[in-house]
């Protein structure tokens, strides 16, 4: 269970730079430009804000609502309340007195692109509490001075909103871009810069160190400790303010230089109007972010050229009559093929009402997502392998020839026909196009048996 006690493992001994408790002002080694600074906190009781009982209600309510797994503790969600009946005054106190000292997160790696992970930091329920008590009384200083071009993590704000703005500099007359790539960014944060970065607006030292500690609290991999000497592990609530913090200094310099850009977290495109002068843009750019921010560019992702076929947040660019147009990336479009092969196979055990609800509910969310895309024409020819899919399904499930019979019967097929269909020996893939089964499950009878079909979707969703 979470530790909020000053005893500590051996392992969180080791190299520690955060102060253990708070006692007066509080200083911090930070870094601007190429010189150490020394860094100096007053108190203005922003940890009391954090921790008032009407921040703390709002912060459980969110951590609840999000449900996720469990960290290194194993307590869930649902255990969260009894625990803090039993604990609660034992960790404000700790967490006044600078005690408090955050679990190391757990370990969890999803698949990328190209067969890679993506590792994720999965903290414990207590910790998730605590950072995103930080985060409702942070995300609103820092809101005031973001980006108006940053649109990640940020309330009001989506992925679409940046993509209307990246259509808006490209009828401007920009259509050359830099898609710039941060290689492994939120691993590669220094803890320095990040610290140094926090301490302009925060005042409170006490908040500067719990968030320290975090960020030191390193990763359990499998029963392998791991500090975290750099970098913001992903998955915490905390992780994607400190991530715009990070790269708001980066949004100031692109404005500050007079580009045109987009930032969606470590997504970026800045926009220009010649070839010349993009890659001019990525040489300097480049050297600032790893010069000044100290994070990695990579330089094989990182490319320029023309608009048209890049990749922002799923979506991809074309120009049809001076305007620029939305539509759907070929990457993004062959995975949302591989879902639906996923959800519509005949051996993955779905039953017919799950598969209906899955389908429902990753189709609508999809199209809801690529609404803003010139999709149409795209979607109906994919419907019809999208149809024949569910046909197999629905004959795989008629396993018996008395059952195929009784159905296609029911289906409008005459007898004899429904009888010599129903004792063929050609296979699913072959049968779900035959005009029997065409007929038998029509697009009306898919509808009736509330089968959710892609245009069907799509209408709704544009409508």
């Amino acid at each position: 269970m979470q530790k909020i006690s000053t005893q500590s493992d051996s392992w969180l001994e080791k190299n520690r730079t955060a102060s253990e408790c708070y006692r007066g002002v509080q200083t911090y080694m930070g870094i601007t430009e190429n010189n150490l600074t020394e860094v100096h906190f007053t108190q203005d009781r922003l940890l009391e804000r954090i921790l008032s009982p009407s921040n703390l209600n709002a912060a459980y309510k969110r951590v609840v609502s999000n449900k996720g797994s469990g960290g290194i503790d194993g307590m869930n969600t649902e255990d969260l309340l009894t625990w803090l009946k039993v604990h609660k005054d034992e960790l404000l106190s700790s967490l006044q007195a600078g005690r408090y000292r955050p679990n190391p997160v757990r370990r969890v790696e999803i698949p990328k692109d190209g067969g890679k992970k993506r590792p994720l930091g999965i903290p414990t329920v207590v910790d998730r509490l605590v950072q995103q008590s930080i985060a409702q009384v942070l995300s609103p200083i820092y809101e005031r001075i973001f980006n108006d071009n940053s649109y990640g993590f940020r309330p009001g704000r989506s992925c679409h909103g940046a993509l209307l703005k990246a259509q808006t500099h490209v009828n401007s007359g920009y259509k050359y871009v830099v898609d710039l790539d941060l290689e492994k960014f939120f691993d590669t944060v220094n803890h320095s810069r990040l610290i140094e970065l926090l301490s302009r607006r925060i005042k409170d030292g006490r908040v500067i160190s719990l968030i320290h500690k975090y960020l030191l609290a390193g990763v359990m991999i499998g029963a392998q400790y791991e500090e975290t000497l750099m970098g913001v592990p992903q998955g915490g609530p905390l992780s994607p303010l400190l991530s715009n913090i990070m790269l708001d200094e980066l949004d100031k310099e692109l404005e500050r230089r007079g580009h045109r850009f987009v930032r969606y977290a470590d997504d970026c495109m800045i926009f220009c109007k010649s070839k010349r002068a993009a890659a001019r843009v990525k040489n300097s750019i480049t050297y600032y972010i790893e010069d000044t921010l100290h994070l990695r560019v990579n330089h094989e992702k990182t490319v320029v050229g023309y608009v048209r076929g890049m990749k922002f947040l799923g979506y991809s660019f074309y120009v049809k009559s001076g305007a620029c147009r939305l539509s759907v990336h070929p990457k993004s479009m062959s995975k949302f093929k591989s879902k639906l092969k996923s959800l519509t196979g005949r051996s993955n055990g779905m039953g017919y009402e799950k598969r209906k609800e899955s389908l429902r509910y990753f189709i609508m969310g999809w199209l809801e997502y690529f609404k803003l895309a010139d999709i149409k024409s795209k979607l109906k020819e994919l419907d019809e392998w999208y149809r024949r899919r569910l046909r197999m399904c629905i004959w795989k499930c008629w396993k018996k020839v008395k059952t195929r019979f009784k159905n296609l019967m029911r289906c409008g097929i005459d007898k004899r026909k429904a009888w010599e269909w129903a004792n063929t020996r050609k296979g699913y893939w072959h049968i779900s196009k035959s005009f029997i089964l065409n007929r038998a499950l029509n697009n009306d009878n898919l509808r009736r048996a509330n089968y959710p079909l892609l245009m069907d979707c799509y209408c709704k969703v544009v409508s």
